[in-house]
């Protein structure tokens, strides 16, 4: 026989995004269903990975607000003071430093095994969540009155809204009918933590190589995240080099700036693929996190993305809960899609578009990306713009 359960929202996938909506709601009396292929130990001591997630200013607040920051350790979040940006081996860098952006710095970094840990811990108590752990869907489907989840061991969860949240190569989102471009880069990002004699004085840097993409971002201590980007075809040399030698490349890439550098970590290798969801809501149903829009991590915005996509979800809901109406009414869904894609399109193509320019390697791709930095260097509009664009940093923000 087969079992059925009454919930007000079903959220399938307990990252980050999926996991900071249900804290956004635990002062309502809605009951949450959260349902995660992984098992609870795992969400409770996630692995960790080598990505190292920056966070703007507004990030961190809502991480203060959800009760997130208490639950990161003080001596694991790194602070991004400045950032450069060079292109191989030209005079000009593009220099963008906190008193520009109104604030003491222009970010955090904090490691994402972290940041996961830390949503776990702020709604595993939560008396109106129900986390159904080691458990897959197998089926969903929404109508005009509810919608339906079905579990692999003949569960179904039925409630008036359907939220997935289970990364950019969403299964939910394909169960749904719901489209998405796709952009394969070509390229592979490999990511690490590595320690160094001389100090990154909270400087991120961006170097823009002819064979691939460096960037070294500032953490706790003397120790940076390593983000190195490069055609998918060169990337099982790279992981395969020796860890000094892999090091030693690094250092030398970086001209030494840092002295002797040691790899602290694995590395890990991940495919880069951008993702727009043609749309984030259907009837009794919206997604949220990397099932709307999968970034390329250049610009850094793809958790920033899904932590402020959560809060705006999360806000449709509790108007409609506070006015006594439906919440999964298509009305409240399109509000949050039409604010949440406002945000989301400029930063998505634009990204893309910078990816574009700066993994050009013909010779007039180099001479554009020089022409650019020295645009970016001298025009103090468009130094600002791009600021903004890449940095995402509001004026109001904590």
């Amino acid at each position: 026989m087969t079992a059925t359960s009454q919930f007000d929202i079903v959220i399938i996938g307990a990252g980050p995004a999926g996991l900071s909506l249900a804290r956004s709601l635990s002062g309502t009396a809605l009951q949450i269903a959260i349902v995660e292929m992984q098992s609870e130990t795992i969400l409770a001591n996630p692995p960790e990975d080598g990505r190292d997630i920056a966070l703007t200013h507004t990030s961190e607040k809502l991480m203060h607000d959800l009760g997130m920051w208490a639950h990161v350790p003080q001596d694991q979040i790194g602070t991004i003071r400045d950032a450069k940006v060079v292109n191989g081996q030209s005079p000009f860098a593009l220099h963008f430093d906190s008193t520009g952006s109104g604030a003491d710095y222009l970010g955090r970094i904090v490691p994402n095994h972290l940041i996961r840990q830390s949503a776990y811990n702020v709604v595993k108590d939560q008396a109106n969540v129900t986390l159904i752990c080691d458990s897959e869907v197998t089926t969903v489907d929404t109508n005009s009155a509810e919608g339906r989840v079905g579990l692999k061991d003949g569960t179904v969860l039925r409630a008036p809204l359907v939220v997935a949240a289970d990364s950019r190569f969403s299964g939910t989102r394909r169960k749904m009918g719901i489209p998405a471009n796709s952009l394969d880069f070509g390229r592979v990002v490999i990511v690490c933590e590595m320690e160094h004699e001389l100090s990154h004085e909270n400087i991120a840097t961006e170097c823009f190589h002819f064979d691939q993409t460096l960037a070294i971002l500032p953490m706790y201590g003397n120790k940076s995240s390593v983000v190195v980007t490069l055609p998918s075809a060169n990337a099982e040399a790279v992981m395969n080099m020796e860890p000094q030698a892999f090091a030693d490349d690094i250092a030398q890439r970086f001209g030494g700036s840092l002295g002797k550098m040691t790899l602290v970590t694995k590395r890990h290798p991940y495919p880069l693929v951008g993702v727009l969801a043609k749309q984030f809501v259907a009837t009794r149903f919206a997604l949220v996190g990397d099932s709307a829009v999968g970034m390329h991590p250049v610009t850094a915005h793809g958790f920033n993305l899904g932590l402020s996509g959560a809060k705006l979800l999360a806000d449709q809901i509790i108007e409609a809960e506070n006015k006594g109406t439906d919440i999964g009414a298509t009305a409240g869904l399109k509000r949050y899609e039409t604010a949440h894609r406002r945000v989301v399109l400029p930063l998505y193509h634009g990204t893309n578009a910078l990816v574009k320019l700066y993994t050009d390697t013909s010779v007039p791709g180099r001479i554009l990306r020089d022409a650019a930095l020295r645009v970016g260097s001298f025009l103090p509009p468009v130094k600002k713009r791009i600021l903004h664009q890449l940095t995402h940093i509001e004026r109001h923000a904590r």
